[in-house]
């Protein structure tokens, strides 16, 4: 783990199971860029430590729990909203938890190496520094992959409930991985794909597909701005962090 002398992340935890609150209690607990800051069993009592002030800067949350579920809860949350990890048995929720912009999506039993992958996620939003400004030259710009990737132009095939679907790339905007899943974004869809960020980047046949992100990839064609270390590609903000930044702008330049 990073041994960065950075100040420890407040953490709230809402689970209605005693045994898995205090599973990641522990799990925050030895965690060393972590402090606990409350637990709770119930989100209708999480909702009021926050309108009553209450803040965070990660929120390990439960989906399924009886009068507020972990989705409801998190349409309701105050500004300054925290990291939201959401916690579950079932990893149906993935494409509601996605629409939802949280910054992870954990399937229990989580072990302790993916809660820490998960914190890393929080740490590295938190920590990242100033991107570098856009080169002059840039201007606005469930389902598993196939083994047998089949391209024609800008076109991929990718298999959606056993179907192969025809996606034009030009219309993916971004890429991002969400736990054991990979969210290609388009204008209109958002198609859910099996398997890490990693697989899929080192697939995809298109030049303009840059990743930016531990968690995400671009593609370079759409983006429209860039400020701070945030790119804007239509109504979405995708982060930029310290270890691409130089790959991304050496890719901008060449388009």
């Amino acid at each position: 783990m990073n041994s960065t002398a950075a100040a420890p992340l407040a953490c709230i935890i809402i689970d209605d199971n005693e045994i898995n609150r205090l599973t990641l209690e522990r799990s925050v607990q030895r965690h060393d860029q972590l402090t606990l800051a409350a637990s709770f069993p119930d989100a209708v009592e999480a909702l009021a430590y926050f309108h009553a002030g209450g803040r965070a800067e990660v929120l390990l949350l439960d989906i399924e729990m009886p009068h507020l579920s972990g989705l409801e809860l998190v349409k309701l949350l105050p500004d300054p909203k925290p990291a939201v990890i959401l916690v579950t048995t079932h990893a149906s929720f993935a494409v509601d938890a996605f629409e939802l912009r949280v910054l992870d999506y954990l399937v229990k039993p989580v072990g302790y190496a993916r809660f820490c992958q998960a914190i890393a996620r929080v740490t590295e939003q938190y920590q990242a520094p100033a991107a570098p400004a856009l080169p002059a030259a840039a201007g606005p710009a469930s389902a598993t992959l196939p083994t047998d990737i089949s391209a024609s132009g800008t076109d991929l095939f990718v298999k959606i409930n056993g179907k192969l679907l025809r996606i034009n790339f030009e219309d993916v905007l971004f890429i991002e991985a969400l736990s054991t899943y990979v969210v290609l974004v388009t204008d209109k869809h958002k198609h859910v794909v099996g398997g890490t960020l990693k697989s899929i980047e080192e697939r995809l046949p298109f030049r303009h597909f840059v990743r930016v992100h531990r968690s995400y990839i671009v593609n370079l064609h759409r983006v429209e701005a860039m400020a701070d270390n945030l790119l804007k590609i239509g109504p979405h903000e995708v982060p930029v962090s310290r270890p691409y930044q130089e790959e991304f702008a050496q890719r901008l330049r060449a388009l």
